[in-house]
């Protein structure tokens, strides 16, 4: 059956409280229903018809009735067809289902509560038949303040629970993360060696200067730095140059000669500047945005067609091997030009190597092997993130007080989806850890 437009969003968010017995929306109903999580002896219709139900029906989460294909006996009769759930009997009429010939193959309305709506549908009414236990927990999950809203019950969670919920919520985050590189691909006529630089650069960029590096990287195609990818000091200059970082009167020799190449190499290709700010303040020296540049001027002088060799890379370790780059000589005293400091090696380091690789890395081949269907990159890029170390940040360790494994970053990047797009939002009736909670 065919659907009309409506927003599931505003069934899910109208909610009532309940005197005390919980707090009761239509997703939560959605959910209750789905899994049959109520007390079915002697259900009967308002009408006092009996009901067994023989299939509950396909959840639709897009539009139109909220069960597809039910299977449902009312007295001595099978039907076949959808299932409307409501808090109220009379949302039938207020969402005006009455007119609408999409709703005509409904066999049931299953409601909260029946507020004396006489309809030609059968109905029949939950209130009394869902535990109040089922409801508490809900409650209480709804208006948690913790780190994650189940807190309390998460080490009831078995592990075979998490595994399996880690799997997909990974899946789930490449999957999101390929959908923003399908969009770079559509601005440059399907260019992965550019897209893949793009996304590169932004990562460089860590959060702070992301967007700057991002837009560096597009006003700076890959073609102009293969033609000077031999002369380190000519890719410092495009880079650093189109940064903003070369406007300066210097003292130093080598920001001098840098800063004229610039001149000339942006008149030769007529690049325009970019319009993102740069940022210093509130960052480590070692991420600095010059030496973040002068870094990725390496890597580039170091590797050419770099997404296809990590196409053809049988291992992690030879990616690793390809970003363990240095900043050139003029760094290793210098974290900004003109002032010099003690001794040290600008090495891009082993924590920012995993960073790009989780982050930039398996991200584009899982979308490459996505977009072409094949699946060796695909498990290729998931085999990466397993062999690569996990994730510290403010919501693994968050997880690990509670328990919960984080042994590299398969797991971690999990747990990252698993906060910001689950527990953030409160969506525990679509987190497997939430309902393994709520059924216990």
């Amino acid at each position: 059956m065919k659907s009309i437009k409506k927003n599931k969003e505003t069934k899910v968010g109208r909610s009532q409280k309940l005197n005390g017995k919980g707090c009761i929306n239509e997703r939560l109903l959605q959910f209750i229903w789905q899994f049959q999580y109520f007390n079915k002896s002697e259900l009967e219709t308002i009408a006092g018809e009996k009901v067994q139900v023989l299939f509950a029906g396909q959840l639709n989460s897009d539009q139109g009735p909220d069960f597809s294909d039910a299977k449902i006996k009312i007295g001595k009769t099978i039907w076949a067809g959808s299932v409307e759930i409501h808090i109220n009997a009379s949302d039938w009429i207020k969402h005006n289902h009455q007119h609408d010939k999409n709703y005509n193959n409904v066999i049931l309305h299953v409601v909260w509560e029946n507020d004396r709506m006489n309809n030609s549908i059968p109905i029949i009414e939950l209130k009394e038949r869902i535990s109040k236990i089922l409801l508490k927990r809900y409650e209480e999950l709804m208006n948690s303040s913790s780190f994650i809203p189940c807190e309390q019950g998460i080490s009831s969670v078995k592990e075979l629970t998490w595994r399996s919920w880690k799997e997909r919520l990974l899946a789930e985050r490449l999957l999101r993360k390929s959908q923003i590189v399908e969009t770079y691909l559509k601005q440059n006529k399907l260019h992965w060696e550019e897209s893949f630089w793009w996304l590169l650069a932004r990562n460089f960029g860590i959060k702070v200067n992301a967007d700057l590096f991002e837009e560096i990287a597009r006003s700076v195609s890959i073609n102009i730095l293969a033609r000077h990818k031999n002369q380190i000091h000519q890719l410092e200059a495009l880079l650093l140059g189109q940064a903003g970082l070369l406007n300066e009167e210097f003292a130093d020799e080598y920001p001098k000669m840098l800063k004229k190449e610039y001149q000339f190499l942006k008149n030769k290709y007529q690049l325009h500047s970019v319009n993102s700010p740069v940022f210093f303040l509130r960052m480590r020296p070692g991420n600095f945005p010059t030496i973040r540049l002068a870094q990725l001027a390496m890597l580039i002088k170091d590797s050419s067609h770099l997404f296809s060799k990590i196409k053809e890379a049988r291992s992690v370790k030879e990616i690793k091997e390809w970003l363990d780059v240095t900043a050139n000589d003029y760094w290793h005293y210098h974290y900004k030009f003109d002032e010099e400091t003690t001794y040290r090696k600008k090495k891009l380091g082993a924590a920012m190597i995993d960073n790009i690789i989780i982050n930039t890395v398996c991200p584009v081949l899982f979308a490459y092997g996505k977009y072409h269907d094949e699946n060796k990159y695909k498990e290729k890029a998931l085999k990466w993130l397993e062999q690569t170390a996990a994730e510290l940040n403010n919501i693994t360790k968050g997880f690990q007080l509670l328990s919960v494994e984080n042994k590299n970053a398969y797991d971690s990047q999990g747990l990252i989806e698993l906060k910001n797009e689950y527990c953030n939002k409160k969506k525990c009736l679509d987190c497997a850890v939430g309902n393994a909670i709520l059924k216990t």
